[in-house]
């Protein structure tokens, strides 16, 4: 069945993709990402709903909320083969229980080798999701600085 987030996947695609993942379950409060690790998996989030957290000087700071059908470990995965680059950029903890498919690089790698086009597919609607969310930042910041500048 086709989920939003990876839109351009076909139901055959999900079942290749969905064969090779594991089902996790978290608990509230627990970490599914940690900031600053290695990424080698994506995670899809099933059930529930996660916060995805910067660490700072000041604390964590909270950036989105995933909800169901949402990918995250994204960016760590298609940065997987830069030099040092292959570290989670954020924290994500489950807000309630969660459940989540978690696909590992590797199998996500062997299964885009043996089906090119369900890789395609992938990876176009990494794009679209990847491109969303630049979107929605870009907005956040341009409300935050017109607030900004208008107190001043």
């Amino acid at each position: 069945m086709p989920r939003s987030t990876l839109e351009f996947l076909t139901e055959n695609d999900w079942s290749l993709l969905l064969a090779k993942a594991k089902r996790l379950s978290y608990e509230p409060g627990e970490e599914i990402i940690k900031q600053g690790t290695p990424g080698k998996a994506i995670y899809i989030i099933r059930r529930g709903t996660a916060s995805v957290e910067v660490s700072n000087l000041e604390g964590r700071t909270e950036i989105a909320v995933l909800g169901p059908e949402e990918i995250c470990g994204d960016i760590a995965f298609l940065l997987k083969d830069e030099i040092l680059k292959d570290k989670t950029s954020a924290s994500v903890l489950a807000k309630g229980k969660v459940e989540a498919d978690l696909v590992e690089a590797e199998e996500l790698g062997k299964l885009f080798e043996s089906f090119p086009s369900v890789g395609a597919r992938f990876y176009r609607s990494l794009a679209v999701v990847l491109a969303r969310r630049l979107r929605e930042t870009s907005r956040a910041l341009a409300k935050t600085s017109g607030k900004e500048t208008s107190k001043a």
